[in-house]
């Protein structure tokens, strides 16, 4: 294992924010994630568990402890099956797939991160969510000191959750099993209207794989959401605040919000989220709370790209982006009376 002692964490992350690690341990096997892993928790050292690091938002006195960051490497396509180790690069992985006719992550295309990362959030856009698709779960539990294989049902997946988001301190993703589907070079059912649209097709009709991944990869280019180092529209964790789930009774009230802001022609999103639920649109809530695209005068601010993302500008600090948050935060509660809810895991720092 590689380690290094007061190294820079900024690097590791998509937003380039966060100060420096007191040991930062590279694990390229899963045992060596499981020693590392061990060691930190037999001397009681704290530990920050480092993927792709396009969901963290590292405090600008970084972390007392020991980063463990997994960067183990393998991709193995059975038949229908994909495993992936967790430190496989996710939108690369998204591409074999595709290479190799097999549908079911294709809308997942261009979302940055590591594939372990991929079950802790239960990651989707564009119609999909890899809970359709993942099988099985490998990892460490830091509780019994075993490696433990986790079904579907067991990892208790909902819209951005999951049991190992509910537990970080528990569980360390070390593999993640798929079933994908041969469907002779086409996509899964588009469910998306954006999706379909960009296509010219209706949703529920498939399209040839490599069209479905091309129309999403530019679909999220054209909202800063695909990583390009000369872009500070991409220096960012993709959507910062989750779409709220309001009950019957939140929404109705909501809606009355809405009506006396915006006026009695103006409906809000609604996406059906279960019995008694309703999702809407967090870009939405901060669009209409005065917050647009490119919005903020210093060096975080929001995406010029989409309203969702706020965004280092290149010489931004972590309080300048948190500062940046809790504006937004603020603002959409007192227009619309819902409370926004991060997305990235926050490290020494709160919003």
């Amino acid at each position: 294992m590689l380690e290094l002692h007061d190294a820079p964490l900024s690097p590791l992350t998509t937003f380039r924010l966060g100060g420096p690690a007191t040991r930062l341990v590279t694990a390229t096997t899963d045992a060596e994630v499981v020693a590392a892993v061990r060691e930190a928790d037999a001397t009681g050292t704290p530990l920050l568990i480092v993927g792709g690091g396009s969901n963290l938002v590292i405090g600008d006195a970084g972390f007392a402890g020991t980063a463990l960051r997994i960067a183990t490497r393998g991709l193995a396509l059975t038949g229908t099956t994909l495993e992936l180790a967790a430190g496989e690069v996710w939108t690369d992985a998204v591409a074999r797939t595709v290479e190799a006719g097999l549908a079911g992550v294709e809308c997942l295309a261009g979302i940055p991160g590591s594939a372990g990362a991929t079950p802790i959030q239960n990651v989707g856009a564009y119609g999909q969510e890899v809970s359709a698709t993942i099988t099985e779960v490998v990892a460490y539990d830091r509780r019994t000191g075993d490696t433990v294989t986790l079904g579907n049902e067991e990892c208790a997946f909902s819209y951005r959750h999951s049991r190992f988001k509910a537990d970080p301190e528990r569980y360390v993703v070390l593999r993640v099993r798929f079933a994908l589907e041969d469907a002779g070079g086409l996509s899964a059912p588009l469910k998306y209207a954006e999706t379909a649209r960009a296509l010219g097709v209706e949703p529920g009709d498939r399209v040839p794989l490599e069209r479905a991944r091309e129309t999403v990869l530019k679909l999220r280019a054209g909202k800063g959401m695909v990583l390009d180092p000369e872009d500070h529209d991409t220096w960012s964790a993709g959507s910062f605040f989750t779409n709220p789930i309001l009950t019957d009774a939140e929404f109705a009230r909501f809606r009355a919000r809405v009506t006396e802001r915006l006026g009695a022609d103006t409906v809000p999103p609604a996406y059906p989220a279960g019995e008694g639920h309703t999702k809407t649109s967090a870009a939405w809530l901060i669009d209409k709370a005065g917050f647009t695209k490119g919005y903020g005068t210093g060096p975080a601010r929001i995406s010029t790209k989409h309203t969702l993302a706020l965004t280092n500008r290149g010489t931004a600090t972590t309080e300048d982006l948190l500062a940046l948050a809790r504006e937004v935060v603020a603002g959409v509660h007192e227009a619309f009376g819902i409370t926004l809810v991060n997305e990235p895991v926050t490290v020494g720092v709160a919003i």
